[in-house]
């Protein structure tokens, strides 16, 4: 039996995974804004991978933990640094 040859093609690859991740990763962002409110802000983009940022203003989360218990809420893992 032939052995075939395989090359993995990294930056076709990173293509498809970023246009396979970034609808996702951004619903989940979305998911966590929704569960906020209207002060929460969705900012989307894309380095050398999918990404998604949520944030609030300082004081709800000072005071309400806003985001963390959002995130929380949605499924995500929440951890001290």
């Amino acid at each position: 039996m032939a052995s075939a040859a395989f090359r993995l093609n990294f930056k076709g690859g990173r293509e498809v995974l970023n246009k396979v991740a970034a609808p996702l990763i951004n619903a989940v962002a979305h998911q966590v804004a929704d569960r906020i409110g209207e002060d929460a802000i969705v900012d989307e983009y894309t380095t050398d991978r999918a990404a998604a940022a949520v944030s609030v203003p300082a004081e709800r989360q000072a005071k309400d933990g806003a985001l963390t218990r959002a995130a929380s809420a949605a499924g995500l893992e929440v951890r001290a640094k």
